[in-house]
């Protein structure tokens, strides 16, 4: 994770828990506002519903009083006027009717009930948008009737504490009715609700207020600590980010594109602000500019190491041709055929010894190895000019471009000379033929060296036995291999390891 983010959540999970606690606060301080209102509902509805209690239990009872007690006694409508009528102007309506349901007094109602009612029974119903009617069965079978007006009942449940706008719902389980409808609150607007029985003929009343309304400024106040929060720890991540990462990264990608030689240069096209940063580049510009001083001692040492080289070179291949020319020299002096042959030897030795010199001088800057079929062709000419006259040989090769090292060649020259100088005394004239096939995928090669000479014979054996094989053993245990001797086909197999193609 980038360390900009590591501080920015850092940052935020400090910051996070002040967010949190000016949040609760601000809710808090809500909570508290809603329940002095829920204090001040739970008055208002308390009052309501015991005014409204009180006014319909006391017209019901002085509805039922005024029905007789007796078959023989009529019904006290003059009380019932004194009481109704000087409420007509508010639309309260009354009635009273006798067994036969024939107006005895007052207005004409309507009833409201589902079925007949029994004696001494009393029933109250919400006629909805309308108001609310009390029925009344007397014993002698006189009906009563008082119809209640909504917004008589509305003036009978207003608080009178209550200033701000409210609403009151009247219910009888069934039925509601609305005796003051609160105004519209809008898509964010809030209300308390309460409600209370009335213990008066399974009525309840509701009343609902308006709470504090979820503003603007009250949406802001409760996102404020939430945006300070967020603000504080992307400032601190800006500033962080400013003065630390960016000029890091910066720093970064100038050290990280370093090439030896070169010199660090961290401040290049921008100033870094950081202090502290700026010293760490200057010190990388000052480590820069040591390594570019010690890259040219070393560069310089380097060249004076190679033309040391070359010089050392040049004299052991001067000395080696000076020691082939006295081989040479001297040869042309030898008293017998014997004394010539040892010359010859020793000649072939020494110019296979000059060729792979010869060979690594010309491409001793090239670590990769030396290459083989130049080194064999190269010596395959030198066997070929040194043989006795009388034992002239041919040699063919067939050599993949493959390279070996230095330890390696010169140990496969004199193998390649000894095997060859053992089939000129062993067989006279000969054909040799050398060749090279890769195994496989593998870093070695198997080399080859062929030629009737090299079947099983007495001369072969003599000389492999008292002169060639222990120098030939030798060379195979230099080249960390195992030597094959088919005697049959007269060849000799050897496995050399490689460094590569050329």
């Amino acid at each position: 994770m980038p360390t900009g983010a590591k501080v920015f959540l850092i940052l935020s999970a400090a910051l996070l828990p002040f967010a949190l606690v000016a949040f609760l606060a601000s809710l808090q301080s809500t909570r508290i506002a809603d329940q002095e209102v829920r204090a001040r509902l739970r008055i208002a509805i308390s009052e309501s519903a015991r005014s409204l209690r009180s006014e319909l239990a006391w017209e019901a009872r002085e509805l039922g009083s005024a029905l007789p007690a007796d078959p023989g006694q009529a019904p006290n409508c003059g009380r019932l006027a004194g009481i109704f009528e000087p409420q007509a102007a508010s639309g309260i309506r009354y009635v009273v009717l006798d067994p036969e349901r024939r107006v005895i007094c007052g207005v004409p109602l309507p009833s409201v009930a589902g079925e007949e009612l029994r004696s001494d029974q009393t029933l109250v119903r919400l006629v909805p948008d309308s108001g609310v009617q009390i029925e009344i069965a007397g014993a002698t079978g006189h009906v009563a009737r008082a119809f209640f007006p909504r917004d008589f009942l509305a003036v009978a449940a207003e608080p009178s504490a209550m200033a701000r706008d409210f609403g009151i719902l009247l219910s009888d389980g069934e039925r509601n009715l609305t005796l003051r409808a609160l105004d519209g609150q809008g898509l964010l607007g809030r209300t308390e609700v309460q409600s209370v029985d009335l213990g008066l003929y399974n009525l309840q009343l509701q009343m609902t207020v308006a709470s504090a309304p979820v503003t603007s400024s009250a949406i802001i106040s409760a996102l404020s600590p939430f945006l300070m929060w967020f603000l504080a720890a992307g400032i601190a991540w800006f500033v962080v980010d400013r003065l630390l990462i960016r000029p890091l990264r910066r720093l970064r990608t100038t050290v990280g594109a370093y090439q030896p030689g070169e010199l660090i240069d961290p401040v290049s096209g921008s100033e870094i602000p950081a202090q502290e940063i700026r010293a760490l580049g200057d010190t990388f510009r000052d480590l820069s500019r040591t390594v570019q001083l010690h890259e040219l001692d070393l560069a310089e040492g380097l060249s004076r190491q190679t033309k040391l080289t070359r010089e050392v070179h040049h004299r052991v291949k001067n000395n080696l041709q000076v020691i082939a020319s006295l081989i040479n020299f001297h040869s042309r002096s030898a008293p017998g055929p014997d004394a010539l042959a040892a010359y010859a030897s020793i000649q072939r030795r020494v110019d296979a010894l000059a060729v792979v010199h010869r060979h690594h001088y010309a491409g001793f800057e090239d670590t990769r190895g030396i290459e083989l079929r130049s080194v064999i062709g190269e010596l395959a000419s030198n066997l070929r000019a040194t043989a006795p006259d009388d034992s002239p040989v041919g040699v063919r090769i067939d050599i993949a471009p493959l390279l070996v090292s230095q330890d390696n060649a010169v140990a496969i020259a004199f193998l390649i000379t000894e095997i060859v100088e053992l089939a000129m005394l062993a067989g006279g004239a000969a054909q040799i033929n050398i060749s090279t096939q890769m195994e496989g995928e593998t870093d070695s090669a198997m080399l080859r060296i062929s030629s009737p000479a090299l079947t099983e014979s007495a001369a072969f054996s003599d000389l492999y036995e008292h002169r060639y094989g222990r120098i030939i053993g030798g060379l195979v245990r230099q080249l960390r291999s195992q030597l094959h001797h088919d005697p049959m086909v007269g060849a000799f197999e050897v496995a050399v390891a490689v460094t590569g193609r050329a």
